[in-house]
C-alpha cells in the first residue's frame, strides 16, 4: 500500500495567517507514517522572491517531496527556490507526474505541447508501474462557477494524453480551494483542499467570492493498493 500526502494553495503572502497555517500542515503531516508529499501549486500568492524563500523553507520533509506552481505562481521565481515547474516522484510501485499547468498572467489553465512532451517521457519511462498525473488546474467542472471558470482549458489534450498511457490510475489538482472528486478520462479526479482558505459551493453561499479563511486548513490523504485509490480529506486544527 503507497500512502501521500497532498497539500494545495498555501498562498504564502496570501493572508496573515498563511504562513502560520502551511507550517501547522507540514507539521502534521510528518508525524503521519506516508511515502510522499504532493503540493498541486499557488506556492506563492503575489511571485514574490521572498514569498518563494518562506515556502522553501517550510515545505520540507522526510520524505520525496514535488511541488508544481500554480496560476498565482512565477516559473522563473518558482524554479529559483522551489525547483523545475514538472517534478515527479518514483516510488517502488507508484510515479507521480505533476505538470505546470500555469499561463502567466492568466488565472486559467492550459498544458503546452513541451509539458505534455516532458509529461508523455515521464509516463513511458515504467510503463508497467502504476502512475498518477498532478497540476494545479482540474480538468473537469467542480460546480463552483467561481473555479469552473478558470479551470483547465482544453482538457481534451491531456485526456488523449491519458489514455496513450494505460497505466494512469488517477488525476490529482489543486485550485479550487476544497476536497473535491470527480472523474475525467475514465479516471479519478482527487482535488486537494486549500491550505491558505476554503472555497463554498453554491449549495453554501451565494457569494460572487465564495472563499471563507475562518475554516481550517486541510489536506487530502491518498491510499492506493496498486488499483484502487482511496482518498481521504482531513482537516489541520489550529493550536
Amino acid at each position: 500500500m503507497t500512502v501521500f500526502a497532498h497539500i494545495s494553495d498555501i498562498h504564502i503572502g496570501g493572508s496573515d495567517a498563511s504562513v502560520t497555517r502551511a507550517e501547522a500542515v507540514m507539521r502534521h503531516l510528518a508525524t503521519l507514517e506516508i511515502d510522499a508529499v504532493v503540493v498541486t501549486g499557488d506556492v506563492a500568492d503575489h511571485a514574490l522572491a521572498e514569498e518563494y524563500e518562506v515556502a522553501a523553507g517550510i515545505l520540507r520533509a522526510d520524505v520525496p517531496l514535488a511541488v508544481c506552481p500554480g496560476n498565482h505562481d512565477s516559473v522563473p521565481e518558482f524554479e529559483k527556490r522551489i525547483g523545475p515547474a514538472d517534478q515527479a516522484i518514483r516510488l517502488d510501485g507508484l510515479t507521480i507526474a505533476l505538470a505546470d499547468s500555469s499561463v502567466p498572467g492568466r488565472p486559467y489553465g492550459f498544458l503546452a505541447d513541451e509539458t505534455l512532451a516532458r509529461l508523455d517521457a515521464v509516463l513511458s519511462e515504467r510503463p508497467g508501474v502504476p502512475a498518477m498525473v498532478g497540476m494545479h488546474h482540474p480538468p473537469v467542472e467542480l460546480g463552483i462557477p467561481y473555479v469552473d471558470e478558470i479551470r483547465l482549458r482544453e482538457p481534451e489534450r491531456l485526456e488523449e494524453l491519458l489514455r496513450a498511457h494505460p497505466n494512469v490510475v488517477a488525476v490529482l489538482a489543486g485550485h479550487a480551494h476544497t476536497g473535491a472528486t470527480a472523474r475525467f478520462a475514465g479516471l479519478p479526479v482527487a482535488v486537494a483542499p486549500g491550505v491558505v482558505s476554503t472555497c463554498l459551493t453554491q449549495a453554501e453561499t451565494d457569494a460572487a467570492f465564495p472563499v471563507t479563511y475562518d475554516l481550517p486548513p486541510g489536506f487530502a490523504l491518498h491510499f492506493f493498493d496498486g488499483e484502487r485509490l482511496v482518498t481521504h480529506f482531513r482537516p489541520v486544527i489550529l493550536k
